[in-house]
């Protein structure tokens, strides 16, 4: 899948970023960007894996409550419409959650998406422990988002570690739960690149 979008706001490349930098977007800004899901209460899984040797290149966390909000600790993923709170970005949409995938997902990595229905109390849970988490250091990413579910109701099964696949498997032990693997032939060069512009009905 390729975009080509008009205007500016450039993404640079993925996997888990750099060192901790602490963002806090304005309470107006994520008041406005509240977005509720008409599905019902889900949390998912994203590992990124390399496509040569399948090794794990980072980790990120849909939460689905009386909010949507991306968990993408240590990652590189912004958008311009998301504000963001120490790596949870509010108001992500399914067209945004398109745009998370697609920016991950190319000739050389491969995106893993598990989805688990719970109750909205318990995805508000998780969400609150993402938001309360900090700013994720670099090589951190499956660390935080397995410690935020170890402890909550229905993820037994999920205990803390550094790997993503790991985490992978963990998530894979839970009942219920759905997989399906992205794949895609964006050339590396053409990877994270979305010009957007401002209105674009693609981005509702």
């Amino acid at each position: 899948m390729r975009h080509h979008l008009l205007g500016a706001a450039c993404l640079a490349l993925a996997a888990c970023g750099t060192t901790a930098e602490p963002v806090w977007a304005p309470d107006h800004q994520v008041a406005a960007a509240h977005f509720v899901s008409p599905q019902p209460g889900s949390i998912t899984l994203y590992t990124v894996t390399r496509v040569k040797g399948g090794g794990g290149a980072h980790t990120g966390l849909l939460i689905n409550g009386s909010q949507v909000v991306m968990f993408d600790p240590a990652g590189t993923w912004r958008h311009p419409r998301l504000p963001e709170r120490n790596d949870v970005h509010f108001g992500v949409t399914p067209k945004m959650v398109d745009f998370y995938i697609d920016y991950h997902a190319r000739e050389t990595f491969d995106v893993h998406e598990q989805t688990v229905q719970v109750p909205v109390e318990v995805a508000d849970m998780v969400a609150r422990r993402a938001m309360a988490y900090g700013a994720v250091p670099k090589a951190n990413c499956a660390r935080s988002v397995s410690k935020i579910l170890d402890g909550v109701p229905g993820f037994e099964p999920v205990g803390p570690t550094w790997y993503p696949n790991r985490l992978m498997a963990d998530f894979a032990e839970l009942p219920g739960v759905k997989t399906r693997m992205i794949r895609d032939d964006d050339a590396d060069d053409n990877h994270g690149v979305l010009i957007v512009q401002a209105g674009d009905p693609r981005l509702n």
